[in-house]
C-alpha cells in the first residue's frame, strides 16, 4: 500500500484519541482552560453523564472574536511561545488539542466575550471539521463551551463508553479533582437538571476545611492533619489523614503539582513510603498534598493527559516529601482539646485548641514496678484540675477493665487506652531511638554471599557503597555483574540477605534512595515490641496506669500501635450524655 497523507478530519481523531476517552475527559480539558483563563466561578451542566451534554460556562477573560477560530485548530495556544515557555510551563494546558480534539468527536460550540467588547461571538462545529462563521449574541464576559453527543461520528469508540452511572462516576471525580486544586475558584455543577455542587469560593482556613469536608467527607476532615512546609524552592501542605482512617484501596490519594493533579509513582512511594511505620498491612492512606516549586524543576510534558510528571531531581523531592510527611505523623500524640463552655457561659469566642505533645526522651520501664517510680504527679486526682491544675490529655485512671483498658477520666469526659496496644508502640519507639542513636551493629560472615545483578544495580551499589555500610551491609564489587556481601545487619541475621540487597538496589535505582534496610529493622524492633510489650490480663494498679498514660502523652506516633491500630479512644461529656438521653 502506498504512503500516502490522511485526511485533516482522520487526523484530529486520532489526536482526540490521545486526549479524549470517555465524558471525564472532555470536563477535564474544559475546566483547566478555564482556570488558565482566570475564572473566578465555573458553571458546569452535565446530561446523561456527559455523553449527550457537556457545557462549561466561566467568567474568565475570555477569547477576542478573531481568535475564535483559532482556538479550535490544532496545535494553536496562547500559553507557551518558545521552547524556554515549553520548560516553565505554569499553566494546566498548553499543547493547544483540546478544543480540536473535541470539536473532531462530538458536535461542539464556542462562545465568549472578551472584557473591550460590546458583546459575545458564537462558532459552532459540526464534529465533521466544519465550523460556522463567528456569529454576534448576547453572553457575559468569559467563555462558554457546549459540548453534544459524544462520539456521535466514530460509533466504535462509543460502544466502549459505559453506563451513565460509571461515566456520570469518572466526571464527578475531575470535578472533585480541580475543586480541591483551586479553592480559590467558585465551581457550580448540575447533572440532569439536579444540583450537585455549589461550592463558593474557599479564602479563608475554615472555608477551605469546608469545601475538604464538602468533597472527601466529614470524617476525612475530622480524622486529617494539616501540614505546610517549606524548603528552599519546596513547598508541601495539605492534609493527611491519621492511620487509624486507613483505606482499603489508594481511592483517596490526591496530590497536585503546581496546581495540577497528577498520579506520580515517585511522590506516592515517598508518602506510602511515611506510613509504612504506622500503617496495618495492606492498607492505604488518605491524604489530599499541594507540592510547589519552580516549574523549571519539573517536566509536566511527559504525558499527553498530563498526569503524570518528571522532576529534574527527584530523589530530593522524594526526600523532602517522605521526610515532612514522616515528620507530621510522628507527631500523632495524644493531645489536648479545650471543653466546651458551661452552659450560660459567655464568650466572645469558643475555640477548640488543640495541643501536639511534644516527645520526650524518656524511657518507658520494662518492669511494673519502674512504673510506679514513674508516676510522679501522675496519681494527682482529677479533682485537683478544679483547683487550677491541668488535666493532661488522657487524664487520670479510673480503674482496669478486665485487664485490657485502662479507663481514664479526662477534663472532657471518658478515655478509654487498649493497654497492650498503647504499650507496643512505647517500647517500639523507644527501641528505634536506641538503635538511631549508634551505628548499627553488623555481622561479618563467615563465607562472602555472592550475588548476581545487572550491570547499573552494581554500579549503584559501588556508588553507594558508604551509605549500604552505615546501614550494616558491607558489599564489595567482584565483577560487572557481581557482588559480594561480606557484612549484614546483625538484627538481620535471618533474612534473606541476597534478596534484599536486590530490593535495596532496585529502590536506589527507580527512586535514588530506599528504606528498605531501615523497614527489615524496623519489622524486627516491632515484632519484638509486641512480644515484650504488657500482656492482656496483667494487673496495674492506679500509679502504674497513670505512668502509661504520662509516657504515652510523650511518645511519637502514639495514637496507633505498630500494626496501625488506635491505642486510645474518648468519649466526649456530649458523647456520655447522648447515650443517656441526657437534655431531652
Amino acid at each position: 500500500m502506498p504512503i500516502r497523507s490522511l485526511p485533516q478530519q482522520l487526523v484530529n481523531q486520532i489526536a482526540a484519541g490521545e486526549v479524549i476517552e470517555r465524558p471525564a475527559s472532555v470536563v477535564k480539558e474544559l475546566l483547566e482552560n478555564s482556570l488558565d483563563a482566570g475564572a473566578t466561578r465555573i458553571d458546569v451542566e452535565l446530561e446523561a453523564g456527559g455523553v449527550r451534554l457537556i457545557r462549561v460556562r466561566d467568567d474568565g477573560s475570555g477569547i477576542p472574536k478573531d481568535e475564535l477560530a483559532l482556538a479550535l485548530a490544532r496545535h494553536a495556544t496562547s500559553k507557551i511561545a518558545s521552547l524556554d515557555d515549553l520548560e516553565r510551563v505554569a499553566t494546566l494546558g498548553f499543547r493547544g488539542e483540546a478544543l480540536p480534539s473535541i470539536g473532531a468527536v462530538a458536535r461542539l460550540s464556542l462562545a465568549s466575550r472578551t472584557a473591550d467588547e460590546e458583546h459575545g461571538w458564537r462558532i459552532e462545529g459540526d464534529g465533521h471539521g466544519h465550523y460556522s462563521a463567528p456569529a454576534p449574541l448576547p453572553h457575559p464576559v468569559g467563555t462558554t463551551v457546549e459540548m453534544r453527543e459524544l462520539f456521535f461520528n466514530t460509533p466504535a469508540r462509543r460502544k466502549f463508553l459505559r453506563s451513565e452511572a460509571t461515566e456520570f462516576g469518572h466526571v464527578d471525580t475531575v470535578l472533585r479533582r480541580l475543586a480541591l486544586a483551586r479553592m480559590d475558584v467558585a465551581l457550580h455543577a448540575r447533572h440532569n437538571g439536579r444540583g450537585l455542587y455549589a461550592l463558593n469560593a474557599a479564602g479563608e482556613a475554615r472555608e477551605r476545611e469546608q469545601r475538604v469536608a464538602v468533597l472527601l467527607g466529614a470524617e476525612f476532615a475530622r480524622e486529617s492533619l494539616y501540614l505546610t512546609q517549606t524548603m528552599t524552592g519546596l513547598i508541601l501542605r495539605g492534609w493527611i489523614a491519621r492511620p487509624t482512617f486507613s483505606r482499603s484501596q489508594p481511592d483517596l490519594q490526591y496530590f497536585y503539582v503546581n496546581g495540577r493533579m497528577v498520579r506520580d509513582k515517585l511522590l506516592a512511594h515517598a508518602v506510602r513510603l511515611a506510613y509504612q511505620d504506622v500503617l496495618f498491612h495492606g492498607r492505604h492512606p488518605a491524604y489530599v498534598l499541594y507540592l510547589e516549586l519552580d516549574p523549571a524543576r519539573v517536566d509536566v510534558n511527559a504525558h499527553p493527559a498530563k498526569y503524570e510528571v518528571r522532576f529534574r531531581d527527584g530523589r530530593l523531592v522524594h526526600d523532602y516529601v517522605f521526610r515532612t510527611v514522616e515528620a507530621a505523623l510522628k507527631d500523632t500524640t495524644p493531645h489536648v482539646v479545650a471543653p466546651a463552655p458551661a452552659a450560660g457561659a459567655h464568650n466572645a469566642a469558643t475555640v477548640n485548641a488543640v495541643h501536639s505533645q511534644q516527645p520526650m526522651h524518656l524511657h518507658v520501664a520494662e518492669q511494673l514496678a519502674a512504673y510506679a517510680q514513674l508516676q510522679g504527679a501522675a496519681a494527682v486526682p482529677l479533682e485537683a484540675a478544679d483547683s487550677g491544675g491541668a488535666v493532661p490529655p488522657l487524664g487520670y485512671a479510673l480503674a482496669q477493665l478486665h485487664g485490657v483498658y485502662i479507663l481514664a477520666a479526662a477534663a472532657d469526659g471518658l478515655v478509654l487506652v487498649d493497654m497492650h496496644a498503647a504499650h507496643e508502640r512505647i517500647t517500639y519507639e523507644r527501641m528505634k531511638a536506641a538503635l538511631a542513636s549508634g551505628k548499627v551493629t553488623s555481622q561479618p560472615l563467615l563465607l562472602p554471599q555472592n550475588v548476581m545483578v545487572s550491570r547499573a544495580e552494581a554500579d549503584c551499589a559501588e556508588s553507594h557503597a558508604l551509605e549500604l555500610a552505615q546501614a550494616g551491609f558491607v558489599v564489595e564489587r567482584r565483577g560487572p555483574e557481581s557482588l559480594s556481601i561480606r557484612e549484614i545487619p546483625a538484627l538481620l541475621k535471618d533474612e534473606d540477605s541476597a534478596q534484599m540487597l536486590r530490593d535495596v538496589l532496585a529502590d536506589l535505582v527507580e527512586h535514588g534512595k530506599s528504606r528498605r534496610i531501615e523497614a527489615a529493622l524496623d519489622h524486627v524492633l516491632a515484632t519484638r515490641a509486641c512480644h515484650t510489650s504488657l500482656r492482656a490480663h496483667r494487673e496495674l494498679n492506679i500509679a502504674e496506669m497513670n505512668a502509661l498514660l504520662r509516657e504515652m502523652e510523650r511518645t511519637s506516633r502514639a495514637d496507633q500501635c505498630n500494626h496501625g491500630r488506635p491505642t486510645w479512644t474518648r468519649l466526649g461529656m456530649a458523647d456520655l450524655d447522648k447515650l443517656f438521653l441526657r437534655g431531652r
